[in-house]
Parts: structure tokens; sequence; C-alpha cells
């Protein structure tokens, strides 16, 4: 598709003039929707983000006027590159995201393209229903490109792929038909041929097509569970009830752009019941399948030895690991019932027939729901087990799906292991083992010539092993550009022309995602690396130990699978707030890899650390860390973030809030020599909108007042010199509950003494620098910790424990210590002698008395609690005070140390607050406790709610046995 004629400017111009939503054909939008998550990159020419059904008929009447191609895309979670070209991509997640409508009685929904899977099944769920087919990324994919991709997953054993499950379309043809489409018994057609028009043309060319090619259809597609390669021709057979809307499912937003669906609902079965299965290697596996599947189950999921070795490699769900019986390969059933004991007596119907078969299977049932939680997880982290592990070579998708009849499973995963090693590939398998279907990620060579022409004659290899069994090429992820060019090898000549017929009666000027599934791109075209990657090579001021220091490498971490979109837990905040692709973890990665990659041909973003597109993005990153825990890959956007700053503003000056929030510390010792002085100005107008509008502070806030007497000041007043019946510990008394919150401090010392133990605090004044690196001021915040292993000296060389408060000082210790001083000695042991009040309890004091304070309350867990330090400690000691515990899903608060207080990020951070925090908070009653322990998180919630907040070591004051169950006094004595 040559495009060097279209007057780019002005389709933006005409785009701007007609569509009501937002168009983007700036080059960091452009990069952002380079790359979906797939071995592809092509730069489109632009976005639009349509508000609307009328949005996306503007959007495409435009294009036609200038020729332009489209692309429908939803959560830009494809593998085969469907979801990247040269195109105007229309981006449906953020506004066209909404369930129309359920009618339980039907059992039928209604939807929006863009909708998020688990959106529509959470909904469901209410009337005891569901949409069956669920892949691994459920939620965060959205129906649209479920529906171009003809998606499956586990699920799909109860109800098929997504195409069984759709009844209508309502769809847009690039020239601007807009029809509804479903199944079309004669009188429909009758009525669709004498309307005239395109709409009798596509019908009856279709109808024609059908009966041309009919034998070969029924010959040549095969007969399996899982085919989702080429045109779903058979939909258009009479026996098929020539069903236009099925037939289009799968088409990959090829033919017609989906404007709404509805969709076919199965009954939700009440109750589940997991049996793991385990034998000598998964090939023993892939051969019980149809035995197994014999006994009826839901899903049947399959795994190998290798995923499980990758898996403790990279320390992913390691702990879960373990639930596993004996075994090499294992098999996960799972069966469905109206009660637990339907479901249990179908599982151990199974188990005991299988105790009769020679060799039988390691057998485990599990009853319990969190464990069976954890074992799916296990099954879904493939594609983050496997993809970086740790001292092996990248791997990457182009033979991730492929499937066979489930009878030659057995067959096909030896056959296809043989293949592997004749190639000198290593990999794991897992997948949809129920339905024949086999996951896998591979380390081709991606970057040399010989590396990408052996990958491109594996493909073909692989792709002749697959459909000498009876199987498909494309068992759940579609064919995109890295199998579309084999769709001869599956299906012969004769059916790839029926195929390119198909397209040219919806799409006549093949201007709808061209190059993908007919007249292809090459499967080693457009490659996101190839032989023309070349990263721009970068010393960085943080050690990436994982990547063995190499920032090229680290950006190429994202898969681009887009977990990050998921609507619970913590990761992504600013993605949650806007439901913008750039300010999704994936979003910013992928400016970052493009920002290192703009040298190469096609390269987009030329100005490198200074490119204003990327520190967009990035600004809007509140450092929760989430990703670091949640990211299937670890990406750790806190650190990138910082690391892009610290260059940006080596030609940037910084702002004066960078200035005054970063070294905050520095302003609070001065506060500290006269806080009345500070509060009369910072409490009162108009000095406080002054300093507010001086700094940039948003003016909906409060500034904080300062203690009338600093924690240490009041710990040398009150100074216990005891030696500790358990010993000493060094407190840490961060720069917030010193200046801020004394009473927290105070509090904390109380119950370490009440434990048996000594307080001492560090000789001299100290702070993490926890706010340096919101901007990038790495320099300093090296000579920071520096300066506390210097002051710690004897305390870490005679292994005295350090209690710290506040959990995003102690995140410093655990991340980036290691990162800014990767080879100290002194650095290893502050991290290794450091914990939060919570861990130092419960391992240093577990027999610690506690009075049950017997009232409700509320817990929110800062996010570098959540995300790097764990939360069991802190959850099993407030169980212990006899509160009743309610912890929402509440994500990030928003405030983020100074993010939430500046103008320009107060509207995001209170979106993430009122997202589940602030409603969770209003809801609890008058007498109940909010609990919070990170200094940011309860001065967004007093700010917003005017409720009080206690920290961990209030609530444990008040349970102090001496304490009658009274709140700590508000400031020291």
């Amino acid at each position: 598709m040559v495009l060097s004629s279209l007057d780019a400017e002005a389709l933006e111009r005409r785009l701007r003039d007609t569509v009501r939503g937002e168009v983007r054909f700036d080059d960091g939008s452009r990069a952002l929707y380079a790359t979906d998550a797939s071995n592809y990159r092509q730069v489109p020419i632009g976005a639009v983000i349509p508000r609307d059904a009328d949005d996306v008929i503007a959007t495409v009447a435009a294009c036609r006027a200038f020729r332009a191609p489209v692309l429908s895309r939803g959560g830009g979670t494809s593998l085969c590159g469907q979801c990247c070209n040269v195109a105007v991509v229309m981006d449906f997640s953020k506004c066209m995201n909404r369930v129309l409508e359920i009618d339980p009685a039907a059992r039928t929904a209604r939807v929006q393209p863009g909708v998020v899977l688990d959106e529509l099944r959470d909904q469901a769920a209410r009337h005891g229903l569901t949409f069956a087919p669920d892949p691994a990324t459920h939620d965060h994919n959205t129906l649209g490109g479920m529906i171009g991709n003809n998606s499956c997953g586990p699920h799909s054993v109860m109800g098929g792929e997504t195409m069984h499950n759709v009844i209508e379309l309502d769809v847009l043809t690039y020239d601007g038909l807009r029809l509804t489409l479903g199944a079309t018994d004669d009188v429909a057609f009758e009525r669709l041929r004498a309307g005239g028009g395109r709409s009798a043309q596509i019908a009856t060319g279709l109808k024609q097509l059908a009966e041309r090619y009919a034998p070969l259809i029924r010959e040549k597609f095969p007969d399996i569970p899982r085919r989702v390669s080429g045109y779903n021709l058979p939909a258009l057979l009479p026996e098929k009830g020539f069903d236009l809307a099925k037939a289009l499912v799968g088409s990959e937003g090829t033919c017609v752009v989906i404007l709404e669906a509805k969709l076919r609902l199965l009954p939700n079965p009440r109750a589940r019941t997991l049996l793991v299965l385990g034998y000598d290697s998964v090939y023993e596996a892939g051969d019980h399948v149809v035995e197994v599947m014999r006994a009826g189950p839901i899903a049947l999921e399959g795994l190998d030895d290798r995923l499980i070795e990758d898996m403790k490699h990279t320390h992913l769900h390691i702990d879960y690991v373990g639930l596993l019986p004996e075994g090499k390969g294992w098999l996960l059933v799972e069966f469905g019932g109206d009660t637990r004991e339907e479901a249990d007596a179908k599982a151990q119907a199974l188990m005991d027939r299988l105790k009769q078969v020679d060799k039988p299977p390691t057998m485990k049932r599990v009853d319990d729901p969190v464990q069976e939680a954890h074992l799916w997880k296990v099954r879904e982290s493939g594609l983050g087990a496997t993809a970086h592990v740790p001292n092996a070579p990248v791997t990457w998708e182009g033979w991730e799906d492929s499937s066979v009849p489930p009878e030659r499973l057995g067959e096909y995963l030896r056959a296809l292991r043989k293949l592997f090693d004749q190639y000198g590939y290593g990999c794991d398998l897992y997948g949809h083992f129920g339905q024949g279907c086999v996951h896998t990620r591979i380390d081709f060579d991606l970057e040399t010539q010989p590396g990408i022409d052996k990958f491109r004659r594996f493909l073909h290899d692989a792709a002749k092993l697959v459909t000498s069994l009876g199987g498909s090429i494309s068992g759940e992820h579609g064919d995109g550009q890295s199998k579309a060019e084999l769709l001869p090898i599956m299906y012969g000549p004769e059916l790839v022309r029926a195929f390119e017929e198909f397209k040219a009666l919806w799409d006549p000027d093949n201007l709808m995602n061209p190059g993908k599934v007919v007249h292809p791109y090459r499967a080693d075209q457009h490659l996101r690396l190839g032989t023309g990657y070349r990263p721009l090579p970068v010393a960085t001021r943080m050690f990436f130990a994982d990547d063995q220091g190499d920032f090229g490498r680290t950006v190429l971490r994202c898969v681009g699978v887009g977990e990050c979109r998921k609507r619970e837990g913590t990761m992504c905040p600013s993605y949650k707030a806007t439901l913008e692709e750039r300010h999704s973890t994936r979003g910013r990665a992928h400016l970052l890899f493009e920002m290192l990659n703009g040298e190469r041909e096609q390269g987009v973003l030329k100005r490198g650390w200074q490119d204003e597109a990327v520190k967009e993005a990035l600004e809007l990153c509140l450092s929760c860390k989430a990703c670091k825990h949640e990211c299937p890959v670890k990406v750790d956007m806190a650190a990138y973030k910082a690391e892009f700053l610290s260059h940006y503003h080596e030609h940037h000056p910084r702002p004066l809030a960078a200035r005054v929030f970063g070294f905050i510390d520095r302003c609070c010792a001065l506060a500290e020599l006269a806080p009345g002085v500070v509060n009369a100005v910072s409490q009162h107008e108009p000095w406080a909108g002054l300093i507010r509008r001086g700094v940039g502070i948003a003016p909906q806030r409060r500034l904080p007042a300062f203690a009338r007497r600093s924690f240490r000041a009041g710990f040398e007043w009150r100074r216990d010199d005891g030696p500790g019946v358990r010993g000493e510990v060094l407190l840490w008394p961060d720069t917030f509950n010193d200046h801020f919150h004394p009473e927290v401090a105070h509090a904390a010392v109380r119950v370490l003494r009440h434990a048996g133990f000594a307080v001492r605090l560090p000789r001299r004044r100290l702070c993490c620098g926890r706010p340096l690196y919101e901007f990038g001021y790495l320099d300093a915040a090296r000579a920071y910790l520096r300066r506390v292993l210097q002051a710690l000296d004897g305390e870490l060389r005679a292994g005295t424990p350090i209690v710290v408060l506040e959990p995003a000082c102690l995140s410093v210790f655990k991340e980036e210590l290691p990162m800014m001083l990767p080879r100290d000695e002194q650095a290893r042991r502050l991290r290794s002698q450091s914990f939060l009040l919570s861990d130092f309890l419960q391992q240093s004091a577990p027999d610690l008395a506690l009075a049950p304070l017997q009232r409700p309350a509320l817990v929110h867990l800062h996010c570098h609690h959540k995300s790097v330090l764990g939360s069991e400690a802190e959850l099993a000691l407030l169980k212990k005070t006899g509160l009743e515990l309610h912890q929402p899903d509440t994500g990030c608060c928003g405030m983020a140390g100074s993010f939430g207080f500046e103008a320009r990020k107060y509207e995001v951070s209170m979106r993430c607050a009122e997202r589940v925090l602030l409603p969770a908070v209003r809801g609890m009653a008058p007498e109940a406790l909010v609990i919070a322990d990170g200094y940011s998180c309860r001065e967004q919630i007093v700010q917003a709610t005017g409720r009080p907040v206690h920290h961990l070591a209030e609530v444990l004051g008040m349970a102090l046995p001496c304490s009658g169950g009274e709140a700590a006094p508000a400031a020291a004595p």
C-alpha cells in the first residue's frame, strides 16, 4: 500500500471538522499505536478516539475521501500484528466501552466494541449468566477485539469460540454502508437482494461464493474444536444458516468496522471444582486429554515442567507452584455444577476412573477457592514466565497458538518438540489442551538476517507439521501478519482465492486493515526489531540488573499484552483514571522504545531523552510500582520515569515544585526552626494562596500543618535508655512522620517498647530521598543514600534491625538502593536489615499481646506496601486486634507524594481516589477506623473526607493492654 500521495494534514483537518471525539496525528500518538502485542511495528497515519457510532461513520467517511486505510483497535492485545498498520487507527476502548443491554430472559447482551470482557461478565453474573470465551487477557481485552480475532480461552470448552456466541453484528463498510447482520434465512436474503445497492451486491456475492466453494469448504476446513485461521466461510453454508455475522467473526478488521454486537450468554455454573492431574511428561498429559474430556469438564488446561522452571527463575508466583501434585506435565481440569457437591462429584468420578488405568496420574482435588485461583495463576503465567527469563534470550510470538484434533495432541507435542530441537529453539509448552490448542513463546533471533530467515523457514515447517495432523496454524490468536502467508499451506490456493473474494465483496478497495489475512505482508516484514534495530546507546544513572544494565533491553521488556489496562488491582492508576493508552504502563513503555529507536528508518520520536511526548506520558505516572509486581514481565515504570527525567532535565530546568517537593526534607528542617510562624502563614489566606500559586499547588489543596514539636525533639525529651528485653532496634524517623505526624512515631515507640525492644534513633537527621526520584534528581538521591550508609555504618555492621514506618521510604531501601549502589555491601546490609513495623513485629515478637478493639475498620494499603513489601504481616497483626477488617480494591489513593498536590495533576489524583477509595471511606460507619500507613494516603483521605486516619502503629497502640482502646494523642507531649 503506497501512501506517499496522501495529504495527512488535510485528512487531519477534515477529521477535526467532522469528528466530535479526539483526533491525534502528533508524533507521540503515532508512536504510541505503532505496535501491539506482536512482533510487528507499523507507524499509523494518525489516531481517532470516537465518542460514538456517528464519530466512526464520520471517520471512515473522511478516510474514504482521502483513500486512507482504517484500522479498528480495542485492547491492542493481538499477537499476530492485526492491530498495527499504516492506517488511521480508531481506538474504541476509551469511549465506546459500554454494555448497552442485558436480556436475562433471552440470555443475550448488546455491547459496544470497546467494552472489556470482564465488564460484560461481571454484569452478566448478576443474572447468573456468563460469556463463555475468556482469554487470559479477560480483564482488559475488548469484545470488539475478541470478535475480530474469534477469541477463545479456557472456557470455550463450555461455550465454544467467540463465533459461536455472536448473534448479530452492527457493522460499517469502508464505502459507508451500515448493516445489521446475523443468520440470514431465505426470506431475509430475498429482502436484502430485492433492496438493491451495495447490500444486495454483498449478500448475493456471498451466496454465490458459498455455492461455488462449498465442496472445498466442507473438505478443507478442519473439523476441530479450535480453528481460528482464514475467514469463517463455513458460516456461509446453508447448513450453518448463511450467518453473515458469524462469517465476519475472525476477520480482524479487514472487512468491516464493528459498531455494536449482540451476544449469546450462557448459565454461569454456580459452583466450580478444580482437579489437577500430574503426569511423567507433558506428552503423556496430552495423550490423556480425550479420556479426561469424557468426564465433561468446563475447562481443561495443560502445562509442562519447563514452564514451572521458568516461573522459578523469574520468581513469578513461585509460592503457587508447590500446589501442583507430583509430575512433569499437568492437566488442570475444572468442573461446574449447581452446587459444590455436584461439581465435586464430577471430579471424584473422574479420579475414581483414572485410578483404574495403567500408570494413573497423581491427583489433587482443590476445594479451597484461594488455592484454585493460585493454580489458575500458574497456568496464566505462561507469557510472563517465558518472555524474559534471566540469562536466557528474549522469547517471541510467531507460533504461539497452533491446534490439532485433541486425540492427536500427544503426538503433536512430541513432533513439535522434535522440530524445536532441530531448529535449536527452546521453549515451554502449555495451553488449552482440552481443545488441542498449544501455546508457547520461542527464542527467535529477530535481529540478524540469518536469524530472521531461520524464523521464516521454521514457520513454514511448523505449518506443514500441524496441517499434516489435521490441525490449524492458529487455534486462538488469528492470522494477522505472522500466520497469513501460511494460509496456502493449510487451505490450498483455491480457498485462499475464496478468502480474497470474500474480502473484496466487503472491501473492494482493500483499505480495511490491508496486508493482513489476505494479500498479506510476509511474516518477516515490518518486524518490531529486524536488521534495522539499533537502539540509542545510553549510560544510565540507575543499574537495571534484570536486564544486565542494558537499557535497550529494558525497553524491550514490555511485550504489549496490556495487563496494565485491567480495571482491578493497583496497576495502572493513571490509566484507570483516564483510559488513555499513553497513560498505561504499556503505552509509556512503547514510547520509551520508540524514543531509543528514533534514528531508525521510519522512526517517529527523534529527540531522544528530550522528547516532550515521552515526558508528557511519564508525568502522570504515579510511581506506584504496581507494574513491577502486577505486570507479568515486571516492567518497572517508576524507575524508567526517574531515569528519563534525570536525562531530560540535563537540558530543561526543573520547575519550582520539583525543588520544593524534591527536597522536602530540607524545607521541613527549616520549618522546624519556627513551626508556629510557618503554620500561621501556610494555614491562612492570602498567604496560603500565594504559596500555592507560587509553587504550582492545586488551589483545592490544603497545605499540611507542621507539628508544634517534631518527633525527634519529642523523643529526645522523653528518652528511655532501658536495654530492652529483646534487644535494640533503630527507628527510622522519616520526614513526614517526623514533622507532620509525630504521634505515629511515638505510637510506634510505645508498641516496640511494649514488645520488649529498646528504641534508638539515627544520631543525625537523615532522609531516604524518596521524593527525589519523582523529579529525576538521581545524583542527589545517590548522595542521600551514601549519607545514610555512612551515618548507619555501626548499626549496619552490628546487624541492628531498622524499623521503618513509611512504606515509601522502606521501598527505597528495597528497590532503589540496589539500583543506585549495586555493588555496595553496606547497601545490601541496609536492604536486608530494614523492616516495616508489621513485618518486624511478626518476625521478632510473634507473641505480642493485644487487646480486642471490636469495631469495623477499612484498610487501605500504600501502593509500595502492596507491590514491593507485601501485606501479609500487616493484615495478620490487624486481625489480632479483633477488628472487623474491610479491604476493598482501592488501588492507588492518587496522592503519591507531591503528585496530588500539583495543580496540573489534581484532577487525575482525585479520579484515582474517587474510583473506589473515597466512596468506601464515606460508606464506613462513624465508629469505624480508617487505617492507612502511607502519609500520602492519609493526607488524601483526610483532605477529601475529613475522616481521621490511623497508621498501624496507632492502631496497635490502641490495642496495647494498658491503652483502653483509645487513639493516640494527636501530637507528641
